[in-house]
């Protein structure tokens, strides 16, 4: 019989969200504390909304312990630095989550600068790519942890105008299974979340805006026969794959998207 290695209690987790001050990060903040979590860090950039948005998560779960620790997440030496800050801080780390996002809009590919290619697949990938690579040793240390990536379904769906962001989400997809592979006999487990259109959030208002990329996405919304998604329906799935009833799901990438797709 394999040893099976022990999932934390939302009660005991100690939990980091990069990316935590809006969105689909915030949403997940929002989501634990309400499980029960009493130690969460958040990442982000911008100092005054993350100094604003801890306070407010402080009012909401008064007991809990909650953190924010300003980091690019782009940069290998803050994210290291900062991920073992939120290890200390917080006594532990249990569950890990990325919601990082980069400035995008959808265009056709001959419309797309040359110099522009490389930075749209470095800001896509590259953040939840340094996250996990900082944050598996320690979880692997302790005997395990959940790792949960929020990506984009244009990593399983051919849409024109995201030939190169489709080609970051499908690295951001295939590193989590990878990682999940190499973690799990380490009790470390890895998902990714791929969305289309979530509503409410600064991509959504930035990408609906005008132009080609605000057609392309009322279509998409179109086939969402279920509903267009919501920060806090991915918050739930976010929520579930850090805690216990998720101790078997690994390397798996998940849509909740209303019904935009099915892949």
């Amino acid at each position: 019989m394999v040893d099976r290695p022990k999932v934390a209690r939302y009660d005991e987790a100690a939990v980091l969200i990069a990316g935590g001050t809006s969105g689909v990060g915030l949403a997940s903040a929002r989501a634990f504390l309400d499980a029960g979590v009493r130690r969460l860090a958040l990442l982000a950039r911008t100092e005054e909304r993350g100094v604003a948005v801890r306070d407010d998560l402080r009012r909401q779960a008064p007991e809990a312990q909650v953190e924010f620790l300003r980091c690019d997440a782009a940069q290998h030496e803050q994210v290291e630095h900062i991920v073992h800050e939120a290890h200390r801080l917080l006594g532990g780390l249990d569950v890990v989550v990325s919601s990082t996002t980069a400035t995008y809009r959808p265009e056709l590919l001959s419309r797309i600068p040359y110099d522009d290619v490389a930075g749209i697949m470095l800001g896509q990938a590259l953040p939840p790519m340094l996250l996990t690579r900082a944050a598996m040793p320690l979880l692997a240390d302790q005997g395990g942890g959940s790792i949960i990536t929020i990506a984009s379904d244009a990593a399983k769906v051919a849409t024109p105008g995201e030939s190169v962001l489709g080609a970051a989400m499908a690295a951001i997809v295939m590193f989590t299974r990878v990682a999940a592979i190499e973690g799990k006999r380490d009790g470390v487990r890895c998902n990714v979340l791929t969305p289309s259109l979530i509503a409410g959030t600064p991509t959504a208002e930035n990408v609906l805006r005008d132009g080609f990329s605000k057609k392309l996405f009322e279509r998409a919304a179109a086939q969402a026969h279920l509903g267009v998604a919501e920060p806090e329906d991915q918050a739930s799935l976010v929520v579930f794959l850090g805690g216990p009833s998720a101790a078997k799901l690994t390397g798996q990438a998940i849509s909740v998207n209303g019904g935009i797709s099915a892949a």
